[in-house]
């Protein structure tokens, strides 16, 4: 079957996915991560300030938690694609070459790793503000899933991780000098623009989450779990007709099956933190480590001392030579 592009539309792909300014080599593809990432920490700032937490204390979770998500991700997609980056020809470890471990610039940030690694490092972080974990994650989740559909514009400028041909007016035109281009295709196949899928997906659940999230009240983590179930049902799909290399087991890409293991995650933090705390937070943070806010001055607080006190009485000497004060002595 010949999947030629039809001739009165077609989503164009960028003609370029980085640009130069002086020695600086800038990726859209780091961009769009960096765009992300803001966005979510801003959205979750503000989320948590509305609980009664300490505003900007995200960032102190970020400092740890953003770091961690990078590596893990990264480590995640390399181990998941090992040939890629391993054996006989391979720049494995050379960060200056194309096709390394190292080279990020060219893609390869797998999200199931970023949540492994955010999570360890946003436990962490809430172990050192006091802020409750849960809460903390619920936050998070509208401000994580739009963060998600902004890096998929990455791999639209990088030409990268497209789905089956099609020859819908919906298609996605791929040089054809593209590495990722599939041989033996005409040059002139169109592709289904899973990026756009999963922008429109993880936007409209954003929507969702934030909706039943006002709606039903969700707390105890309950809104991450949410957001585990929609993104992850999404993923499946869009996994499925990908055609980028993967490896695959018992018939289906890893990805997939990482998919399928975050809906049976967020389905049971649904079910079993329902059972666990059918209330309501009684606070954001952990007890003893509330956040008191700025108080007043206090003038015992200051370092000026003014006495006001009445002034001690003068001794004045009686006649007889009895010793009496001034106060008495009138």
């Amino acid at each position: 079957m010949t999947f030629a592009a039809p001739l009165f539309a077609s989503i164009p792909s960028p003609s370029i996915s980085y640009f130069d300014i002086g020695p600086l080599r800038i990726h859209f593809y780091a961009l769009c991560i960096i765009a992300g990432i803001i966005v979510a920490v801003l959205l979750t700032n503000h989320r948590l300030v509305k609980r009664g937490v300490e505003p900007w204390a995200v960032i102190d979770i970020a400092l740890l938690a953003v770091p961690l998500a990078l590596i893990c991700a990264r480590a995640y997609h390399v181990l998941t694609h090992w040939g890629f980056y391993f054996g006989d020809g391979k720049n494995t470890w050379n960060p200056f070459q194309p096709g390394s471990v190292w080279a990020i610039w060219e893609g390869g940030i797998a999200i199931y790793g970023a949540l492994i690694g955010g999570a360890i490092g946003a436990y962490l972080g809430c172990r050192w503000t006091g802020i409750r974990f849960w809460t903390f994650a619920d936050a998070l989740a509208p401000g994580l899933i739009i963060a998600q559909a902004m890096g998929r514009f990455g791999n639209y400028f990088n030409q990268e991780l497209f789905g089956l041909p099609t020859t819908g007016w919906w298609g996605l035109q791929i040089d054809s000098d593209n590495s990722a281009f599939p041989p033996g295709l005409p040059a002139d196949t169109l592709f289904l623009p899973t990026f756009a899928f999963e922008v429109i997906w993880n936007l409209l659940g954003a929507a969702v989450i934030l909706w039943a999230g006002r709606r039903l009240m969700l707390q105890w983590g309950r809104t991450f779990g949410l957001y585990l179930v929609w993104y992850s049902a999404g993923r499946i799909l869009w996994e499925s007709i990908r055609i980028d290399p993967s490896d695959v087991y018992l018939g289906l890409r890893t990805n997939v099956w990482a998919a399928i293991l975050g809906v049976i995650i967020g389905l049971s933090i649904l079910v079993v933190q329902k059972k666990r705390h059918p209330g309501l937070e009684p606070s954001p943070y952990r007890p003893g480590r509330e956040w008191k806010g700025k108080a007043p001055v206090q003038s015992q607080d200051t370092d000026d001392f003014v006495d006001v006190s009445e002034p001690p009485a003068t001794e004045v000497s009686a006649p007889d030579g009895a010793a009496t004060s001034s106060a008495t002595a009138n």
